[in-house]
């Protein structure tokens, strides 16, 4: 299969949000193109993520959006690899592989020190990508403490 891999641009918008949709919906999250479209337009407007996009010819079958962070100690640049989706159609392709790439790339070319995710220890699927891709999983045990929305 013939796939590119390209950064993101604001012409890209409605494309980037189908698959974003589609990627929270995967995860039980209600479809809302619309809010996943204004998400992402404020991300790259302010500057708080990259997203690449594989194309099939004119079809955009996946995506891969990193977010910066900062690591104290080392006092560099990390960067946080939160959201891969490949589309149903090109699963199994390369795609998510050359999105994996194009991610750590860029991180690296960003002077990141390192690139970092996260993902269910059930995920058999995606681990053996990231293992195949060089990854190595961790024993850092994370904690999470979900924060309420401010009110008004």
């Amino acid at each position: 299969m013939d796939f590119r891999i390209r950064l993101a641009t604001p012409d890209d918008l409605d494309a980037a949000a189908a698959l974003f949709d589609a990627y929270r919906r995967f995860y039980g999250q209600p479809s809302d193109v619309a809010a996943a479209r204004a998400f992402l337009a404020e991300r790259m407007a302010r500057g708080e993520s990259t997203i690449h996009l594989a194309w099939r010819g004119d079809d955009a079958v996946g995506f891969v959006q990193c977010y910066p962070m900062f690591s104290s100690v080392r006092m560099r640049p990390i960067r946080v690899l939160n959201d891969l989706y490949v589309d149903a159609s090109a699963r199994r392709s390369g795609v998510a592989r050359a999105l994996l790439d194009a991610a750590a790339d860029a991180a690296r070319d960003a002077g990141a020190a390192r690139i970092v995710l996260e993902t269910a220890q059930d995920n058999h699927a995606a681990r053996a990508l990231y293992r195949a891709a060089g990854w190595s999983e961790e024993t850092t045990q994370w904690y999470a403490l979900g924060l309420a929305a401010a009110t008004a």
